[in-house]
């Protein structure tokens, strides 16, 4: 079954709450979700595999261990998800960056892709999938379904918010996909936004609406 992480540390709660306000800044928010994203960025990367290499102190050489960021991919759910990646990039600079082109159907709220493009060898690297809102599921579902089709050696979901039905949907979708998220608010509106939510969090990023 899909392991759900909700990640309630008190410094990415404070920012989330800071992030809600209909208020903040086109610049505050884009800042405060990259502050987000380094925070969450341990979390997501608690359990990755390192390996032993030599390196020298200034005393003695020594074992050491390192993790391979080239091994591990950065898969933006365009637009929003993009969003997350300064704020990944900042902690694993060595990873690769993947992009999922979707967008929404207003009228069938169904996930409709544009662009894919991964780098070679998926087969070699553990993917982390981004997007900031975890609403319907159904572009998170769509970009993992597709994801998988690259055989990657993992996978991992990380978002800001889950409306609890997405995240059932998305579970019976994708159950060997381990879930990361700040918050699972109320649930979804009429129109598929997360409720009580932060709005539409592409807009708010990038300063569009």
């Amino acid at each position: 079954m899909t392991t759900v992480h909700h990640i309630t540390h008190p410094l990415i709660q404070h920012k989330l709450t800071l992030m809600r306000q209909k208020d903040r800044s086109t610049s505050g928010f884009r800042r405060l979700l990259g502050e987000i994203s380094m925070l969450m960025a341990y979390e997501v990367t608690r359990e990755m595999p390192t390996q032993l290499i030599d390196i020298e102190t200034p005393l003695e050489p020594m074992k050491s261990p390192v993790i391979d960021g080239k091994k591990t991919v950065f898969v933006s759910i365009m637009r929003a998800g993009d969003g997350f990646l300064d704020g990944m990039l900042s902690i694993v600079p060595g990873a690769r960056v993947g992009h999922v082109g979707l967008y929404r159907d207003p009228e069938t709220l169904k996930a409709v892709e544009y662009y894919f493009k991964m780098p070679q060898g998926m087969n070699e690297r553990d993917a982390i999938v981004l997007d900031p809102m975890l609403a319907t599921g159904n572009s998170a579902i769509a970009a993992v379904t597709r994801l998988k089709a690259t055989n990657p050696k993992s996978i991992r979901f990380v978002c800001l918010l889950a409306a609890p039905e997405g995240l059932a949907k998305f579970v019976a979708a994708h159950p060997d996909v381990p879930v990361y998220t700040a918050a699972i608010d109320r649930g979804l509106n009429d129109h598929g936004y997360i409720v009580p939510g932060l709005g539409d969090a592409g807009d708010r990023i990038f300063g569009t609406k």
